[in-house]
């Protein structure tokens, strides 16, 4: 019996009409594309011929309403030709796609992976846990990613973990175990070594007779199984857990060792690249030396040691202002970014994306967690592949009491960082990063609103570019930009950093200090390099020197990643003091050894590090200078004057315009270049601007003396978050 669908109906073929051709006659290769090979795959079906208007589609059920509608619908983006369903056995329908499309052992769904996926679907049907539309769009992206339809259906939240847990366990003829107020046996619990714990998601929990009681998220696969039985020593039963409750589990049994980790990692494994020490002992003899030798001079020669200060201060920031500007030039006009074409993106197979993890640092930001879930759940990556972790600190009970609330799906994963010093963003990514399980990482903070594209686009982008690239750092700005004229002046020194600094500096090959946000990792190598400096407290930054001294390197791509600019000033001083704090340890931390710097980096790499960070100690310059300019137009003293003769009142005056026209034109630029003509003119009141940067690097100067390692939280106003 043949069938024709038409507007998703199923009508007989009229008697006394022509048969219609048969797959087994052949399938036409222009018209087999016409649906992909998951769907084909899925619902049993191949398009293999066209004829009179209508596109003959092999069916195993061409009566089944739901592959009706998912044939018309997908058909109807690719041709005007009507679709027509043809009744063929599932084994015919199997032969002809294995012959045009030769199955891949571990992407292909193997038989038995078949059954049990139709048991649960009559499982969830016949009990009404699931409405056909949810059905419907779940095994659409079961054909699209090869991930399984119960996990799929719990990602999007049509049904509960428990409700999937319960279903497997009948399918695969399993015990349950409840962990949520289990208290773990400690000594057990770690008797499997905690990699293989993390990777396979199992814990023991209870020995019986010479037999473990593991505690699995979905059953393992016999050589695993045979893997834990070898590092316990024992023989195990498996029982199903709450992938969720068993997360929780994990993380109470290993958080000892976690934290650990996290705070000492670096210091141990690389302790000349941690900020733990703020100055190293001979850096405090260099600088005593230095001041003693000052001294000296001042005593014995006062006015040329003064002019001399003067105009190494003045060549300095000179030097910075030049170099921003030649960044500057070389990317205006120009893209320099790693392109992504939306082409690309199409053609991505989704059934070969890996697991990307999302590092989420929060500190007291319970309101903003709903529209974070949600955000986050925009991405146009599948939830099945998204590992989130959302780091919250032990003592933030109101953020981690919200997260819990929302009883989400186990893509997300709370973890709470044991209450301990240094309190930083680092040290929680650190934490988080022990339990990712992706191949990929990237760095979301809390208000974050990154293009949906995004992942996808910097899995291409690494794709394209050599493997030394293994960070891809996507641009950051804001969405509250019009709020006021200090979020109008964040907005244009962002796009000026993003849209035209970084991409230059990584077309040169520049060792590029890292945005905090938004910076893809190839995970592995984040762990080689020891992560982040739970010490520093501009980690990104430093990570970003670090990596380029290993002989690893930055690309930019052209995607965004919108934040909120923080929009009063006390909070903005906060802010950036914090990150004028960590771009001064950073200098010092990388400079405790010059010459392995000049090695590991060349004589560019070097001077354009020095040239990056120098633009924080520059603007502890600004007040000098400012003051003194203004008091000499006050009181026309002569001893001002007396410090800025020839060469150096002209280096001087060089400074005071390059500098300024720089920083403005700069700011133009940037947001020229981005095409935000709107806030184009608030770039002209720059040198306001410029003003508030320089009591923000005083601010974190001296806290680098009296609190190195404090991490200074700044309140949101549009959301009452904290970042």
């Amino acid at each position: 019996m043949t069938a024709t669908v038409d507007t998703g109906r199923a009508t007989t073929r009229a008697p006394g009409t022509a048969p219609l051709p048969r797959l087994a006659q052949g399938a036409d290769p222009a018209v087999v594309g016409l649906l992909p090979e998951g769907l084909c795959r899925t619902f049993r079906v191949l398009p293999y011929a066209a004829e009179d208007g209508t596109v003959l589609v092999a069916a195993a059920d061409p009566t089944d309403p739901i592959t009706e509608q998912v044939v018309a619908e997908h058909l109807a983006r690719r041709t005007d030709l009507r679709p027509v369903l043809v009744q063929h056995t599932a084994h015919e329908v199997v032969a002809a796609l294995d012959a045009i499309h030769p199955p891949v052992e571990g992407v292909v769904e193997t038989p038995e992976a078949r059954r049990a996926r139709t048991q649960l679907t009559g499982m969830l049907t016949a009990s009404g846990l699931v409405d056909p539309d949810q059905l419907r769009r779940a095994l659409v992206e079961h054909a699209r990613t090869g991930d399984p339809l119960g996990d799929i259906l719990v990602a999007h939240e049509s049904i509960p973990e428990d409700v999937l847990v319960a279903a497997l366990s009948e399918i695969h003829q399993m015990q349950r175990v409840g962990l949520a107020d289990l208290e773990p046996d400690l000594a057990l619990a770690r008797r499997l070594p905690e990699p293989l714990a993390q990777r396979l998601q199992a814990v023991p929990v209870a020995e019986s007779d010479g037999t473990v009681l593991l505690a699995v998220g979905r059953p393992l696969a016999p050589a695993d199984a045979a893997a834990v039985e070898d590092a316990l020593g024992s023989p195990t039963r498996q029982l199903l857990a709450n992938r969720t409750d068993l997360d929780q589990l994990l993380q109470r049994v290993h958080s000892a060792h976690y934290a650990e980790v996290a705070t000492t990692g670096l210091m141990q494994s690389h302790p000349d690249s941690s900020a733990h020490v703020v100055i190293t002992g001979t850096q405090k003899a260099v600088l005593v030396m230095a001041l003693v030798v000052a001294v000296v001079c001042l005593a014995i020669w006062p006015m040329p040691t003064l002019i001399g200060l003067v105009g190494l201060c003045s060549a300095v920031y000179l030097l910075v202002s030049v170099y921003k500007l030649l960044l500057t030039l070389r990317a205006l006009g120009t893209h320099l970014e790693t392109d992504v074409t939306d082409e690309e993106i199409d053609g991505l197979d989704e059934r070969l994306l890996p697991t990307y993890t999302i590092l989420v640092p929060l500190y007291k930001e319970a309101g903003i967690v709903p529209r974070l879930v949600r955000d986050i759940n925009a991405l146009d990556y599948p939830r099945t592949r998204l590992d989130v972790k959302l780091l919250c600190e032990e003592d933030d009970t109101e953020t981690i009491e919200r997260i819990r609330s929302l009883d989400l799906p186990p893509h997300f994963h709370l973890v709470v960082v044991p209450d301990s010093q240094p309190k930083t963003k680092p040290k929680a990514c650190n934490y988080g990063l022990q339990l990712s399980t992706g191949s990929y990482c990237v760095i979301f903070d809390a208000e974050d609103r990154p293009d949906p594209d995004q992942l996808k686009k910097a899995l291409i982008a690494f794709d394209a570019v050599g493997p030394e690239v293994v960070c891809i750092q996507a641009k950051l700005n804001h969405f509250n930009q019009d709020q006021n004229l200090l979020t109008a002046w964040f907005a244009n020194e962002y796009s000026m950093h993003f849209e035209l600094v970084l991409p230059a500096m990584g077309a040169a090959e520049a060792p590029i200090p890292l945005g905090g946000t938004s910076n893809h990792f190839r995970t592995s190598v984040l762990r080689e390099l020891g992560a982040w400096d739970p010490f520093n407290v501009t980690e990104d930054a430093d990570l970003g020197i670090r990596l380029h001294r290993a002989g690893y390197r930055t690309a930019m791509i052209d995607s965004t990643t919108l934040e909120e600019a923080n929009s009063v000033v006390p909070n903005w001083i906060r802010q950036r003091s914090r990150w004028n704090k960590g771009y001064y340890q950073t200098w010092l931390v990388h400079m405790r050894n010059p010459a392995a710097l000049i090695s590991e980096t060349g004589v560019r790499g070097f001077a354009s590090f020095n040239l990056t960070m120098g633009s924080a100690f520059v603007l502890l310059m600004n007040p000098v200078f400012w003051g003194l300019t203004t008091l000499y137009l006050l009181t026309q003293w002569g001893f001002i004057q007396q410090l800025f003769p020839g060469i150096v009142f002209y280096a001087a005056s060089a400074m005071l315009f390059v500098g300024n026209f720089v920083f403005v034109y700069l700011n133009v630029a940037g947001s020229l270049q981005r095409g935000e003509f709107g806030i184009t003119r608030t770039a002209l009141l720059s040198p306001l601007y410029w003003g508030l940067m320089s009591w923000a690097a005083w601010k974190g100067f001296i806290q680098l003396f009296t609190n190195p390692f404090y991490w200074e939280k700044t309140e949101h106003g549009l959301d009452g978050g904290h970042a």
